[in-house]
């Protein structure tokens, strides 16, 4: 390549990105640009000679022009370099070159003062994975032995490293293909550093309120006062240019004037001023700023573009953002005691942490929970979640001690492929609780950046599952679900009690559990005049009840009774039990007092208290949930599967030719489908397209007949008459009647698209596909073949890689599984055959994301074969399809560089 061709190449978008450091501060990488001569002199000055010399092996006090040159002309081919900048500046550089095919020398320099924050790690990932788009498989570094920080970034990278030492200089070797150990480094180190970013956020020592105003009735003024009247054990800081006081508090014109340091600065100033108010607190070193101003994405395309440039601003500087347009954040830990939110109510403390994106609904949302006594250890509402979202969350409540139920509202997923990795991990944890609104109409609320994703519906609700998540419709549902979670333990199994002294209920809590999936196991009347010890000895005898999980206590008082001495007696039971103990008590809704245990830590309930619901129908509806994801929990994955015998390299070599000769995508063919499969240990029977007799008749003798004959027209195929196939032709005459009863029964017969094929051993036709989605990456289908199942959705979906589990469930979980069962007698599937078909599918789908859609629309399924009649493979070129999964990068609005 020319130096005018250097010059000119161009760099894949999805290269440049923001990023997140250890420390929990952005920075922005990209690929090094030919304008960037001063830019890298300027980083070169401010860096030490004993980096520059572990850098270039010799003193190097300053770069030539030639140098210069050397480093921003790159090709981003064979020469690729990327720079990391913070606030315009130029903090690190590396490149990689490459010294012979599929082989490249790799090197990083940083600055001093940012040594230790991660960059180098970033910089490898990001270089390995362009290298990776560019054919390179290993990589080559040099590095002097004591350059430990180098080694050690190397070594702590998750490849195999092999090196060796020869004339006073280590030289490093490994692979770039990405392995279990280096995708795991990958997934801590951004566990670590999101989860960081948000404690920041949580745990602040000083916050300032920038918008501060001595007005009643002004967004500012409030924030103040919930600040102040929350006991924030941190400082408050009033910013306004224009007030001298706000509630007694002294103002300062800019958070740069504010004497002492400032963690998180809530912001409530018109939109048009934000930007400015991000200058202010990079200047004075803030680490965060909830932005609380509307006038954003949610108003329109000019919101839109002001809400962009505010993101790309923030993280410029190393800033994350909480909002625009939101609520604000809580965290009612005692030691901290922080209400950075336009909610006046600060909620009792209590087990569940919540994330919220409607700014709008969270007042309501608090209140709920103060009126149930259900109690938040933390609140945040992210409003438009242009920057921090409810994965950040998740990342810093796996591990966050006050927490221990994890709530989230979500009205859109920015990266579902991320949520469900991040919620599978955290939900063996922790349960998580979600509400997801526009589920059917996959509606997005104004303000809210989310690309297109094609899986149905269906997919995102197994992902859900998939993650141990559980999916509820309503808030009420979620605060149903949280308050058994939060305060009883979780049952063993679907068995349950139903103690009452009301038969009308009792029989509704038994309906409502047969339909839910619970089995009534034991049903104790114990008469309307009964009281509170008629209740212990039959709460007692239920809970120690082998074949009892779950306990659902009902209570009408008769008239002029309190029910004191039951709730006593429920309470004592509740607090002893190891198992759950729900109630319908009074028809009070969430924990009532007279059923509380107290909390050693001053929380709102205590484990053990006893939620009450009012209804038993929600009781039982409340209790179902949380026995499905204790069910989840104890089911073990299985064994992944056994890729032994799998050619990648073919596949990945077939797939290359083909995109070589296609770049803009193509339809294999039947020969390079069953090439493809054939590397995934998948049989294609061949199809042989006949379009006239003499044709039929030789195919039909070359298959060594035992043939069919059977149109694949589109339209055709799917009449399930199935007066488009005529089966077991063994001689020509055979054939010939055949092809003539067949040309009779189709209208167009030219247009049939005739094959011949042998004729398969009996089975259900069941059909498996999958495809490559631009958010979800790899989703893979199940389901019994044919034009009825389809109409009525009847598939099962799930997000490779799975194990196992997922596809004995996938089997299992379409209504019509029992078909594959022995459904009135017929002869019963193996089972175990489809199910490693369904694993073979979602492996080549999650290996190869240039495999854009495969459908195996006919597989019959015996009792001792499993035959592939059709297959079809769609090959598209995807760069950045999964670009995240072995390089961390921040999510970006749809439109911009990067990859979200």
């Amino acid at each position: 390549m020319s130096e005018v061709e250097e010059e000119t190449a161009q760099p894949p978008r999805h290269w440049e990105a923001d990023v997140l450091l250890r420390d929990g501060r952005t920075a922005h990488l990209r690929p090094v640009r030919p304008g960037d001569g001063e830019l890298l002199v300027a980083f070169y000055s401010r860096v030490s000679e004993e980096s520059k010399y572990f850098r270039f092996f010799t003193p190097m006090p300053r770069l030539s022009d030639r140098d210069v040159q050397r480093f921003i002309t790159v090709d981003h081919r064979d020469r690729v370099a990327m720079v990391m900048e913070v606030g315009g500046h130029m903090i690190a550089i590396g490149r990689y070159d490459v010294v012979e095919p599929g082989q490249a020398e790799v090197a990083f320099l940083v600055e001093d003062r940012h040594q230790g924050r991660g960059i180098g790690q970033l910089l490898l990932e990001h270089l390995a994975q362009a290298g990776r788009e560019n054919g390179i498989e290993r990589f080559h570094a040099e590095v002097l032995p004591d350059n430990k920080k180098m080694l050690a970034t190397f070594r702590d990278a998750g490849y195999r490293v092999a090196s060796d030492y020869e004339d006073g200089v280590m030289e490093v070797e490994f692979s770039i293909d990405p392995t279990d150990t280096s995708v795991g480094v990958m997934v801590s180190r951004e566990h670590r550093a999101e989860s960081a970013s948000i404690q920041h956020f949580l745990h602040p020592r000083s916050v300032a309120v920038v918008g501060a105003s001595r007005r009643q009735d002004t967004i500012g003024r409030a924030l103040v006062r919930n600040l102040v009247t929350g006991n924030f054990v941190g400082r408050v800081y009033a910013v306004n240019p224009t007030s001298e006081a706000v509630s007694g508090m002294p103002t300062y014109p800019t958070v740069n004037d504010v004497p002492g340091d400032v963690d998180v600065a809530i912001v409530a100033v018109p939109a048009d001023a934000v930007q400015d108010v991000v200058l202010d607190c990079a200047a004075k070193g803030v680490h965060g700023l909830v932005v609380i101003s509307s006038g954003f994405a949610e108003t329109g395309e000019e919101g839109r573009q002001r809400q962009r440039r505010l993101v790309g601003l923030a993280r410029s500087y190393g800033l994350r953002l909480i909002g625009p347009n939101a609520l604000g954040i809580i965290n009612t830990n005692p030691a901290i005691s922080l209400n950075a939110s336009l909610s006046p109510l600060m909620p009792p403390g209590g087990r569940a942490g919540f994330f919220c994106q409607s700014g709008a609904l969270g007042s309501a949302i608090l209140e709920k929970v103060n009126n149930r006594g259900l109690g938040l250890s933390t609140f945040v509402s992210a409003g438009n979640r242009a920057d921090v979202s409810g994965n950040d969350l998740l990342q810093f409540w796996e591990e966050d001690g006050d927490t221990e139920v994890v709530l989230l509202y979500l009205e859109s997923i920015g990266n579902p492929r991320k949520f469900s990795r991040i919620a599978r991990r955290v939900s063996l944890r922790k349960p998580i609780i979600a509400v997801r609104s526009g589920r059917t109409t996959q509606g997005v609320p104004m303000g809210h950046a989310v690309r297109q994703f094609s899986a149905p519906v269906q997919a995102v609700d197994a992902m859900f599952r998939q993650a141990g998540v559980i999916q509820v419709d309503t808030l009420d549902d979620m605060f149903d679900v949280a308050q058994l979670l939060a305060h009883q333990p979780l049952p063993r199994g679907r068995r349950v009690a139903v103690v009452g002294n009301s038969d009308a209920l009792g029989l509704l809590a038994a309906d409502a559990a047969s339909e839910v999936g619970l089995v009534v196991s034991k049903s104790v009347s114990l008469g309307a005049e009964a009281g509170a010890d008629d209740f212990e000895d039959a709460l007692d005898a239920a809970i120690d009840d082998p074949d009892v999980d779950a306990v659902v206590a009902v209570y009408i008082p008769p008239l002029n009774v309190s029910g004191e001495d039951v709730a006593n007696v429920l309470a004592a039971v509740g607090e002893q039990s190891d198992k759950p103990l729900v109630s319908s008590f009074l028809g009070a809704e969430g924990v009532p007092e007279l059923l509380r245990v107290p909390d050693v830590a001053g929380r709102a309930a205590g484990r053990g208290s006893v939620p009450s619901y009012p209804g038993v129908e929600a009781a039982v509806r409340a209790l179902a949930r949380v026995v499905g994801y204790a069910v989840w929990l104890r089911t073990p994955d299985g064994a992944a599967l056994d890729t032994s015998d799998i050619d990648l390299v073919a596949a990945r070599r077939l797939i290359g030719e083909a995109l070589h000769q296609n770049p803009d995508g193509v339809d294999l063919d039947p020969e390079q489908v069953s090439q493809l499969l054939a590397a995934y240990g998948i049989t294609v029977w061949p199809e042989i397209p006949v379009a006239t007799l003499e044709e039929a008749e030789k195919a039909g003798g070359d298959l060594g007949w035992d043939v069919v004959l059977k149109a694949t027209a589109a339209h055709l195929r799917e009449r399930p008459d199935l007066a488009h196939v005529w089966r077991n032709i063994d001689t020509r005459e055979e054939m010939r009647d055949a092809w003539r009863s067949l040309q009779e029964l189709i209208t167009d017969a030219d247009a049939a698209g005739f094959v011949v094929q042998r004729n398969a051993p009996p089975g259900i036709p069941v059909a498996i596909s999958s495809m490559e989605d631009p958010l979800f990456g790899p989703v893979v289908s199940f389901g019994i073949s044919g034009p009825l199942t389809e109409l009525l959705g009847d598939r099962s979906y799930r997000i490779p890689p799975i194990r196992e589990h997922d596809a004995e469930a996938m089997v299992r979980e379409i209504k019509s599984s029992p078909m594959l069962f022995g459904y009135r007698g017929s002869e019963a599937v193996d089972v175990g055959n489809v199910e490693r078909l369904i694993l073979r599918v979602a492996q080549l789908q999650h290996d190869l994301p240039q495999v854009s859609a495969l459908d195996l629309p006919l597989v019959l399924a015996g009792a001792d074969d499993l035959t592939v009649l059709r297959a079809t493979i769609r090959l598209d070129p995807v760069a950045q399809s999964r670009s995240d999964w072995f390089a961390r990068r921040m999510p970006t609005m749809p439109g911009d560089t990067g990859s979200g």
